[in-house]
């Protein structure tokens, strides 16, 4: 009996080392506010990194490694894209490592679009008269006297 418990703890013991991974001590990149802005407001904004908002807003994304770009889209206006940098300040005993965004807040003129051209208009071709009809051949001067006899 003694040994049908030993080999079960010993299987679970075992178990439990197959799903031990170092991935658990690694941090997940914190999470950073980005304020989103446009001129004129109520754009769509999308960041590269995924998330997105119509403006003004505020999204949180994970504080990337290098920088990031946020793209303002709205009807009868040009899209902008602003490039984002990601700025990081390491902390010491008396202050925490910070995460900050340039700029802050994210903001974009939206231009309006030019209007579509105008398409060339197809000139119709002139209409070439037609010549009038000939007036009718003067009848012979003999048959003229001739139905006046009758």
């Amino acid at each position: 009996m003694r040994r049908v418990i030993a080999i079960a703890c010993a299987g679970m013991s075992l178990a439990g080392c197959s799903s031990f991974s170092m991935d658990m001590f690694k941090s997940t990149p914190p999470e950073i506010p980005v304020q989103l802005d446009s001129t004129p407001p109520g754009a769509d904004a999308k960041t590269s990194l995924g998330p997105g908002c119509k403006t003004p807003c505020s999204v949180s994304v994970p504080a990337p490694e290098s920088g990031f770009s946020v793209t303002f889209t709205m009807d009868k206006f040009q899209p902008a894209t602003v490039p984002v940098q990601v700025i990081r300040t390491s902390g010491d005993i008396t202050s925490p490592a910070r995460v900050v965004t340039d700029p802050s807040p994210v903001s974009a003129e939206l231009q309006p679009a030019a209007p579509p051209p105008k398409g060339v208009k197809r000139m119709r071709p002139k209409r070439t008269k037609k010549p009038a009809a000939a007036p009718a051949a003067a009848a012979p001067a003999d048959a003229a006297p001739a139905a006046a006899q009758r």
